[in-house]
């Protein structure tokens, strides 16, 4: 008898229909895990169902608050981090940037977010790698006060390196429509507060790999002055801003904060003038703060120079607020009741947008 040839296999060609499904198995409870009131859920659907029209208790604060709702949406990814956590095999922390990097952007609007999508795209789907991925995902929509309401993992053979993976991810949240901020209220004599990062948050990797490639540094390095490896400081995850800076805003009735920047890439310099208007300018007084230790250490070991590093890096100030002068004070307090250490770092003064250091 004829042996029957078998036909070629989508797991032939490289696509493991059996390790996606485990996937989406192994991640339902930290999915599920994120849902807040709003989430409708349903069975094999497609897309996410969220809801906006409430009936119980809790959902009827939505409504009070919400009378003009606006939508903001955000979406980014996590850039060359990513390379960290191939080299060092800890998946668990990039998913909590992923979500920051958004999450912070829409904030910045005054917006709270209410569900938030990701996009896992690799070579070949190694579940043990996906579900650490999806736990700092989860992570994060927790800490952000927002529901990780879909994604999609796709699987693209010969597309990304063995081993190697890409993450987008995008937030979408509310804003009451006279609440909404956007900087066109700021004059000077207001007030620039700088809150803490936890350090590089999630840009200018490129140039902090050439650094430590260049000075022959591996990832398991113990360094005393950052407390941990080269490769936990590198990977600690971007603060999320969200709950607490709403909760200075919701308790007060008027407008307390201005103007926010997410300080990513460009740093102080090009972040603080998008928020700028017309005839403003910001001076920032650069002892008001204490640098965290790896910024000096990608400082030294690359000779960068201080310019350049206040452009590519966050250099301790992951988040600015301007508020008027009479407010500054409370709103540091209230911040730092909140776990947020921060305090006033330069003012708002006559100029052309831009941003100058006084020391």
């Amino acid at each position: 008898m004829a042996k029957i040839k078998k036909g070629m296999t989508y797991k032939d060609a490289g696509v493991d229909i059996d390790a996606g499904d485990e996937v989406v198995r192994r991640i339902k409870a930290l999915v599920e895990s994120t849902y807040t009131p709003r989430v409708l859920q349903s069975h094999g659907a497609f897309g996410g169902l969220f809801s906006l029209d409430f009936d119980s208790s809790r959902q009827r604060l939505f409504k009070r608050n919400y009378r003009n709702p606006v939508l903001v949406a955000g979406a980014d990814g996590v850039g060359t981090k990513l390379k960290i956590a191939f080299a060092t095999g800890v998946h668990n922390t990039v998913g909590i940037d992923l979500v920051a990097m958004s999450a912070n952007d829409i904030l910045v609007q005054g917006a709270e977010p209410l569900f938030f999508l990701d996009y896992i795209a690799t070579g070949k789907v190694e579940p043990g790698v996906v579900v650490s991925v999806v736990e700092g995902i989860a992570h994060g929509c927790s800490d952000a006060g927002c529901a990780l309401l879909g994604g999609e993992t796709a699987e693209l053979p010969g597309f990304y390196a063995p081993g190697e993976y890409d993450l987008a991810g995008f937030a979408l949240g509310v804003v009451e429509r006279r609440r909404i901020i956007n900087g066109s209220l700021v004059e000077p004599g207001d007030v620039v507060i700088g809150i803490d990062s936890t350090g590089l948050h999630s840009n200018g990797y490129s140039l902090v790999r050439a650094v430590f490639k260049k000075a022959g540094w591996d990832y398991s390095r113990h360094v005393p002055e950052l407390g941990d490896t080269l490769g936990e400081e590198l990977l600690r995850p971007t603060r999320i801003y969200c709950r607490q800076v709403l909760s200075v805003m919701r308790s007060y009735q008027r407008r307390i904060i201005l103007a926010i920047a997410h300080i990513t890439g460009g740093g102080l310099v090009e972040n603080i003038p998008r928020i700028l208007p017309k005839g403003c300018s910001v001076v920032i007084d650069r002892s008001t703060w204490e640098r965290p230790p790896v910024f000096g250490l990608i400082q030294k070991l690359g000779s960068v120079e201080e310019a350049e590093m206040y452009r590519v890096f966050n250099m301790g100030i992951g988040m600015v607020l301007i508020v008027p002068e009479y407010n500054a004070d409370v709103v540091v307090r209230k911040l730092k009741k909140q776990g947020l250490n921060s305090r006033a770092i330069g003012e708002v003064v006559k100029g052309d947008g831009s941003v100058r250091f006084s020391k």
